[in-house]
């Protein structure tokens, strides 16, 4: 047995010289970033950002400081309150959506893809102009129960905060929850509806039950989420003196002297710490998913369920929910973007309107320099990770020697939030000996670390798909590696890997918490923009050109979502 264990240990750690091109170029990506950013923890820096002497300060001020753990416990309400607001809006309608008969049911679908071509930091200022100081809400309020001392709703509070981050992760929450009821086997379902339970009554004993392991899994995902969000803690936590980790590392980084190497480092290392608990907690989730397991060889269907009456209720609530996720911050925006400056939506402001804004906007170099940066930023890093990762998917499924390695290697970013991985690269580019801090290229490089694991996933579930015998093939006709992933397994996953392009190419132009550390002047992104308006209270030009630029984005997740579709299909 002892012989078996070193065999295998030897086959383990023996690694292919076609494995090791790619497990060095990993490693050279993500280890200097995450050591430097542990190491600067530990050490004071000189000014010109060396290191100087050995210190565990920052950590001992970190613990006793009363800040920290106010700011500690703000973060964990903050991520489980919005967790449970996304779980709860996301699994009523994955419910209706997959297992009744509600009419229009698979719009839902659209409005959940439309969401992604919507920036979150655009998202955020739509939710504070509809619940601000002088806001609809605040304004409706105040006209029927009359006006108060001050805004009826704070939305500058812990509450605010849960409610904008729960309702953005909403329609994310319904694509993951579908995908796991579309899966689960209704033979339960069937069999409590004869024994003469109602669908609520079903609904909630056998089917919640049966996803059981997904809705915890999809509560703690969301959650992970929340403690690395950055852009509602920033625009409506800050605004209300309510400070999480990510805010912390921020304004440590942002300061207006120099920036504190250690104290953000020493909160970066404290926020992945927990975020890497929370994902072992997820690991050990998963082990026992087996216990739900329900769809075997023999009888699996799923069933739509007849709500009679009832599916006009619950069409209804689908409705109310897509007008509250997608209608509303949409309309508030495209309105605030026809005024000539915002105080609320009052009867006056109907005969103002103007396209001004736009004009402004549109006749801004700088705006047409963001939109070509934030594109060549979007187009860059989809380009390099992709092709990459579909490289690494290949040899770790056809299990090459060492290529265990990479599929580990390029997950590790999953432990790094946004704003830890943006503090991480800021160190070791102002530390390089050529000037390479607050250009393009620092950001895109940044950013393909930060997304090779979405390319990993969906690179690795493309390349399952293809059969070795087609490899085989074409090793019998002569064909080397090389050829055979390029004239095999490429063609075979394209569109696994056009849908991958578009969904790293979405996430790399709405990010903001990873390039707000790394731009510089001439590196402007549309993302960065919005949040530098909204901060220098530009909130007309702001929804110009937030407009303008969420009308470019729904056309491309309109393509993501026919390619994924069309993906599955023939899949």
């Amino acid at each position: 047995m002892a012989r078996g264990r070193k065999q295998d240990l030897r086959s383990r750690l023996n690694i292919s010289p076609v494995v090791a091109v790619p497990a060095v170029i990993l490693v050279i990506l993500i280890l200097p970033p995450t050591l430097y950013l542990i190491v600067t923890s530990f050490f004071t820096t000189r000014p010109d950002g060396s290191f100087d002497q050995f210190t565990l300060r920052f950590y001992t001020q970190l613990v006793s400081s009363p800040f920290f753990l106010s700011s500690l416990k703000n973060t964990a309400v903050y991520a489980a309150g919005s967790a449970l607001v996304a779980i709860v809006l996301g699994v009523i309608q994955a419910l209706i959506v997959e297992r009744s008969n509600t009419p229009g049911r698979r719009y839902v679908f659209i409005g959940a893809v439309i969401s992604l071509g919507i920036p979150h930091v655009l998202y955020v200022v739509a939710w504070l102009l509809l619940l601000g100081r002088t806001g609809p809400v605040n304004s409706a309020i105040a006209d029927i129960f009359g006006a108060g001392d001050g805004p009826a709703l704070n939305v500058y509070s812990m509450w605010g905060m849960i409610l904008v981050e729960g309702i953005g992760f909403a329609p994310l929450t319904f694509l993951l929850m579908s995908a796991v009821l579309r899966s689960t086997d209704a033979s339960f379902e069937d069999a409590a509806l004869m024994a003469g339970a109602g669908p609520l009554k079903t609904f909630r004993l056998i089917t919640l039950r049966l996803g059981l392991p997904g809705v915890l899994a999809l509560m703690l995902l969301i959650g992970i989420r929340a403690f690395e969000s950055f852009e509602v803690p920033a625009l409506v936590g800050l605004a209300g003196n309510v400070t999480v980790l990510t805010t912390n590392i921020y304004q440590s980084s942002k300061s207006v002297g120099a920036i504190n190497f250690g104290e953000s480092g020493a909160y970066s290392v404290c926020l992945m710490v927990v975020v890497v608990l929370l994902l072992i907690w997820h690991n050990r989730l998963s082990r026992h998913a087996h216990q739900y397991q329900t769809i075997t060889g023999k009888g699996y269907r799923p069933r739509i369920i007849d709500l009679r009456q009832w599916r006009y209720l619950t069409a209804a609530i689908l409705f109310v929910i897509f007008v509250l996720a997608i209608v509303m911050p949409m309309a508030i925006l495209v309105f605030t973007s026809l005024q000539p400056f915002y105080e609320g939506v009052t009867a006056d402001s109907f005969g103002r309107f103007t396209l001004e804004n736009f004009w402004v906007v549109l006749g801004l170099s700088s705006f047409h320099d963001a939109i070509v940066n934030t594109l060549v930023l979007g187009a860059a890093t989809s380009c390099i990770v992709v092709p990459f990762t579909a490289l690494c998917a290949w040899l770790a499924v056809r299990r090459y020697p060492g290529a265990w390695l990479l599929d580990q290697i390029a997950m590790a970013p999953l432990v790094f939030p946004a704003i830890v991985m943006s503090v991480a690269f800021l160190h070791i580019y102002v530390n390089m000996p050529f000037p390479i801090y607050g250009t393009l290229v620092s950001v895109i490089i940044a950013s393909a670390v930060r997304y090779l694991p979405y390319g990993m996933r969906y690179a690795y579930a493309g390349v399952l798909q293809i059969h070795i015998d087609l490899e085989d093939a074409a090793t019998t006709s002569g064909a080397g590696r090389a050829l055979i992933f390029m004239r095999v397994i490429v063609p075979l996953i394209s569109a696994a890997l056009l849908s991958c392009w578009l969904f790293v190419f979405l996430l790399t132009v709405q990010s903001v918490s990873l390039p707000l550390l790394l731009v510089g002047p001439g590196t402007e992104l549309i993302a960065v923009t919005l949040f530098d308006l909204w901060q220098n209270g530009q909130v007309t030009e702001l929804a110009a050109m937030g407009v303008l630029w969420m009308s470019f984005m729904l056309v491309v997740a309109a393509c993501f979502h026919v390619t994924t579709r069309r993906y599955q299909l023939s899949a």
